[in-house]
């Protein structure tokens, strides 16, 4: 009988261990998946919050200078547990890679995600950069863009970003002050390719990209369309 006791008891707790080891995984699985449903329910919550306040958002103050799609990151400490009960389990905040902002801040507040991945990369590239004393520039894509030698920063490989419309790997490029940033040249083709565009040369064309998609095209240069072949260029400073 107590044998048989040891054992049920031995058999509990190597499920229980088993368990323990495989949860982790399974959640950091579910922390890369950019749910829609959670991101309605961050809208939802981020509603509520701009009617109980007066038109206040929940968002953390940024510097003026801080990249339009990034400017406007959601602080979940203002509309969790109250409007909804914590961050979604793939946000930054709960440990997934997502990070939650609003775009239209002032006119349609609409919450929106980008992949904190691309950070990871980018740091890494400028952390090489700063280490070599310049950037290896390559060829000149536009006036302040450049493509980027990447064996000279001891790559072996170009490293990329994964883009979440197309889902095909995007180069990185460096502008004239050292910025590294994702290159969706790729991404607007293809998005001005088969419809009308309303935009004019000179105007920001990156808004063309969130029509469709829960994904701000995060850690890019401005884009605008030229004015004689209608395709995507780096907008000129």
């Amino acid at each position: 009988m107590k044998k048989g006791l040891l054992f049920f008891s031995l058999l509990l707790l190597t499920i229980s261990v088993l368990s323990g080891c495989m949860y982790p995984e399974e959640r950091l699985a579910k922390n890369q998946i950019p749910y829609e449903d959670q991101i309605q329910a961050v809208q939802t919550a981020v509603n509520k919050y701009k009617e109980d306040t007066g038109g206040l958002l929940p968002i953390k103050t940024k510097s003026q200078t801080t990249p339009i799609y990034q400017k406007y990151p959601i602080d979940f400490k203002k509309i969790a547990p109250k409007y909804m009960a914590e961050a979604p389990g793939n946000a930054f905040e709960s440990g997934g890679v997502f990070q939650y902002v609003l775009v239209d801040a002032e006119t349609n507040p609409t919450v929106k995600i980008f992949d904190l991945r691309i950070a990871e990369t980018i740091r890494d590239i400028k952390l090489r950069i700063k280490s070599q004393g310049y950037p290896p520039y390559n060829e000149q894509i536009a006036g302040h863009v450049f493509s980027l030698d990447f064996r000279k920063l001891g790559y072996a490989e170009d490293p990329t970003a994964l883009s979440p419309y197309s889902g095909l790997e995007l180069p990185f490029v460096v502008t004239g002050d050292a910025e590294v940033y994702v290159d969706y040249t790729s991404d607007l083709f293809e998005a001005v390719k088969d419809r009308e565009v309303n935009y004019k040369p000179g105007e920001d064309i990156r808004g063309i990209l969130l029509e469709d998609s829960s994904f701000v095209p995060a850690y890019s240069l401005p884009y605008t369309i030229d004015a004689n072949t209608k395709q995507p260029i780096f907008l000129a400073k």
